[in-house]
């Protein structure tokens, strides 16, 4: 068993088989990359700068937006998706250039 800096065991959920292949945006998680999580975590992070670096989605401009609910079927859904996939795009992206197009 490995333990920090600061004399902590670190327990891997991977070793456990309580999770398996698990990943972060397709690349796989290491043991290393856990015990540098944890030597960083056990560090202390600078309060100050992460509180810079704000929450949540970062903004599409200068002013405030809002999110709307909108009801599709799923027929409707299909079409957003399959669109949205050829184009390369987000069905946020599609369906605000939609309302662009349709209302110039």
């Amino acid at each position: 068993m490995k333990e920090s800096a600061a004399g902590y065991r670190i327990i891997s959920l991977y070793n456990n088989g309580m999770a398996t292949n698990e990943t972060i945006k397709g690349k796989a998680v290491t043991e290393e990359q856990i015990a540098t999580w944890a030597a960083e975590a056990e560090a202390g992070y600078d309060v100050e700068l992460l509180k810079k670096r704000g929450r949540g989605r970062p903004g599409r401009g200068a002013e405030p937006s809002q999110v709307v609910a909108l009801r599709l079927t799923l027929d409707e859904i299909a079409e957003l998706d399959a669109r949205a996939e050829r184009e390369g795009k987000t069905r946020s992206e599609v369906i605000r250039e939609a309302l662009t197009n349709s209302a110039a």
